[in-house]
């Protein structure tokens, strides 16, 4: 998803306000609660995010979920400030680049790993290991599978591409017997 100025302008306030009260993180999880909420929600998103709902009552219904869920002074004020602003429509660029803002304070990078089947806790470790040793941060992983891989697996951090995959080395031998001949 690429996010818009706006978004990243909305995610950089929202998070030197979460910084100011020392609760960056909590606020991030806050974040992922309501997104998760609004995901598992199509009666809920309608109410929110469609423009034909008057602001009164999205507003309204924001400030209930934030809550019933515990959600901060900080992040129910937000959401109310995007309702005014008309820009709840930005809410998943905006709690992704304060992902990456949270994540960039922290030191920590993601690193999306594709592998030909679900690593085992040793190899995830391994990996973990090796590409915090590569980018110099902490590396969270997020996994996925792909079994055309073949084996191995290809991951991708900080715009960098590590592709120890059976499928690319098959091609690169094939690429350098073809070569020879």
């Amino acid at each position: 998803m690429h996010s818009s100025a706006a978004a990243r302008r909305y995610a950089r306030a929202l998070f030197s306000l979460a910084g100011e009260e020392g609760r960056v993180e909590a606020v991030r999880s806050e974040l992922a609660t309501l997104k998760r909420l609004f995901a598992e929600s199509s009666e809920l998103r309608h109410a929110i995010f469609r423009p034909l709902h008057p602001v009164a009552e999205r507003r309204s219904v924001l400030r209930d979920l934030c809550a019933q869920v515990g959600s901060s002074r900080i992040v129910s004020n937000f959401f109310g400030f995007l309702v005014d602003r008309r820009r709840l429509i930005d809410f998943d660029s905006i709690h992704e680049e304060y992902g990456r803002l949270a994540d960039s304070a922290a030191g920590r990078v993601r690193a999306k790993v594709v592998s030909a089947v679900r690593l085992r806790d040793d190899q995830r470790e391994r990996l973990r290991r090796a590409l915090a040793a590569r980018t110099g941060k902490q590396v969270e992983l997020e996994e996925g599978v792909d079994p055309s891989l073949l084996g191995g697996a290809v991951a991708s951090v900080s715009g960098m591409v590590f592709d120890g995959s059976l499928r690319t080395q098959l091609a690169q031998l094939h690429g350098s017997l073809t070569k020879q001949h």
